[in-house]
């Protein structure tokens, strides 16, 4: 016959197996978030002046279109700056603003967004 002490301390030892298992198994199936990073090669250009978006890619396939938008009162308006990501799931585009003042500019694609950041056209 085993004591009482032994069984119940054999059947604690199941349910905490039972329970890590399990919380590993919800936390293993969560997928991963695609994200993008996106700086400027400068801070400050004059209107119409070449300056680069570059950035990298996470979760996201290489050949994804990634796309510049700029913020237009209180809208994102995707401007004619796209390039895909290369097979280091990074990416660079060569950008022109017009619009004078500072402008405020993201990039998405692949189901991300990447932070504001802002170049100042003078």
């Amino acid at each position: 016959m085993i004591p009482r002490v032994y069984r119940l301390a054999a059947t604690g030892a199941a349910t905490a197996g039972l329970l890590i298992g399990g919380a590993a198994t919800a936390t293993a199936a969560a997928p991963p978030k695609p994200a993008l990073t996106a700086q400027a090669s400068t801070g400050v250009v004059n209107a119409w002046q070449e300056f680069r978006v570059s950035g990298k890619a996470t979760d996201i396939a290489a050949g994804t279109t990634v796309t510049l938008q700029q913020k237009q009162g209180r809208k994102w308006v995707s401007l004619p700056a796209s390039v895909s990501v290369n097979k280091s799931s990074a990416y660079s585009m060569r950008v022109k603003l017009g619009i004078k003042g500072k402008n405020a500019l993201r990039v998405t694609g692949g189901g991300a967004v990447s932070p504001e950041f802002a170049v100042t056209v003078r």
